[in-house]
């Protein structure tokens, strides 16, 4: 992290946790402190949500995430990808973005060299998440990455009188669809996902799946194909997109 000097920014006279808070980012940058990314998620909620009201917040997080140190960097990423995101939920407007134009340019950059040099399967994941929150194109880049790295997504059917909740099971427990009660039952009915032709992808599926690829995670790049295929409701047999289902949560 850069040094902090006179001519960095500095918090208005006055407030009583710019000292934690920079504190809790000089702890950050030196690596060696696990415990302090989870002080920082706590000292930025309020009120429902992240906030990146205190001016060194978003340099100090590029700052890391340009540094050498893989852990740090992620971190950082993560954060300040949440970050924006929540600012743009929050004001309904891409103010902050605008205001830290520099920032997120060096952000996005980072996020994309530290992607490329990944080997853990889930970092990865997240360092892709963190790159579509950068971009401000997509809001349910969480949830969507979340059900990679979990191997499940918990959905609803689509059906519009309310059919039934269900789980998307994508992993090592094998890639298919169960009712929302499956695990607690040792004979509930499982169906087989139908996975996107890659060929066939389109935009973001194509996207990240294509990336995935490219970065030599293969693994990823084939649940990205699930994500983006299609689901059968074990209730009413009706196939859906499960990428589908996410992104209609948001609208």
């Amino acid at each position: 992290m850069s040094e902090m000097t006179s001519s960095s920014p500095v918090p208005h006279a006055g407030d009583a946790d710019s000292g934690r808070l920079t504190g809790l980012l000089v702890r950050a940058a030196t690596g060696r402190d696990g415990q302090v990314w989870s002080d920082l998620w706590t000292e930025l909620y309020h009120n429902g949500s992240l906030d990146v009201s205190h001016p060194l917040v978003l340099p100090a997080l590029t700052d890391m995430a340009e540094g050498d140190d893989a852990d740090t960097a992620a971190a950082a990423l993560h954060l300040a990808g949440a970050l924006l995101v929540q600012a743009d939920q929050r004001y309904e407007t891409r103010t902050l973005r605008d205001q830290h134009a520099p920032e997120v340019a060096r952000l996005l950059a980072a996020a994309n060299r530290w992607r490329q040099a990944t080997d853990d399967r889930n970092g990865y994941c997240h360092l892709l998440e963190t790159v579509l929150n950068l971009e401000g194109d997509i809001q349910w880049a969480e949830d969507l990455i979340w059900g990679i790295v979990n191997e499940e997504y918990e959905l609803e059917c689509p059906d519009p009188d309310g059919c039934t909740a269900l789980w998307v099971i994508i992993g090592e427990r094998g890639f298919f669809s169960a009712p929302e009660d499956y695990a607690l039952s040792d004979d509930a009915e499982t169906l087989p996902l139908h996975p996107a032709d890659p060929g066939t992808l389109d935009g973001l599926g194509r996207r990240l799946h294509e990336l995935a690829l490219a970065d030599g995670h293969e693994g990823v790049a084939h649940a990205l194909t699930l994500a983006f295929g299609e689901a059968t409701c074990p209730q009413c047999q009706r196939r859906f997109s499960v990428a589908g289902q996410l992104a209609a949560r948001w609208s």
